[in-house]
């Protein structure tokens, strides 16, 4: 009479390791997911230009078409990063497909080293994925010393495939949009460069 009681109780036990094993397996890999979105949302961003993420591109267009296309430019600085940040030309005119060369400014307006990281992206959005860009200070972080000012280029070109898309074929303008952040980095940086600066000073 006693085995039976016994019996059951080792089928429940079995039955809820399984439950937390699967729930434990459940929980890892919603985990490992989480840290896998923002890289891979990214990687996504870039391939299809969703959001008016731009491309990167290795080389320049073979192809420049008649027709020519606005580009303004837009300039951003986030709290906590203290540059003036705008760019040396508000608008150009191109040609689509020919490589152009524009440049911003920042200034680090601050009396200690810091260093930011500039996201960026076009509007309207759907030229996202027809905007190319060959060199860009935004591929890496910048670090400014106190006072210290730089011009920051960036090499573009507009895909002549914009004219073939039914969503932007019409389109005449199109603006390149930055926005500088504070650095991971920037407050260890700071803290191992200010007595570098001191040094020189003296």
């Amino acid at each position: 009479m006693t085995a039976e009681p016994d019996q059951t109780d080792k089928v429940k036990n079995r039955s809820n390791l399984r439950i937390v094993i699967a729930c434990s397996a459940f929980v890892a890999s919603m985990v490992g997911v989480s840290f896998a979105a923002v890289p891979l949302y990214q990687l996504f961003c870039q391939v299809t230009g969703y959001g008016g993420t731009t491309q990167r591109a290795e080389q320049f267009s073979e192809t420049i078409l008649d027709r020519t296309i606005k580009v303004r430019f837009d300039a951003n600085t986030a709290s906590g990063l203290p540059w003036e940040f705008k760019p040396v030309q508000r608008e150009v005119e191109v040609r689509i497909g020919e490589t152009i060369l524009i440049n911003y400014t920042a200034e680090n307006t601050s009396d200690r080293v810091t260093t930011g990281q500039a996201t960026f992206n076009v509007t309207p959005m759907s030229a996202g994925a027809y905007f190319n860009k060959v060199q860009c200070f935004c591929f890496t972080e910048t670090a400014l010393k106190p006072g210290e000012s730089m011009e920051m280029p960036v090499l573009f070109f507009v895909d002549p495939a914009i004219v073939d898309a039914v969503d932007t074929k019409n389109i005449d303008t199109i603006t390149l949009s930055y926005t500088f952040f504070p650095h991971e980095s920037e407050k260890p940086v700071a803290a191992a460069a200010e007595p570098v600066q001191d040094n020189d000073t003296l």
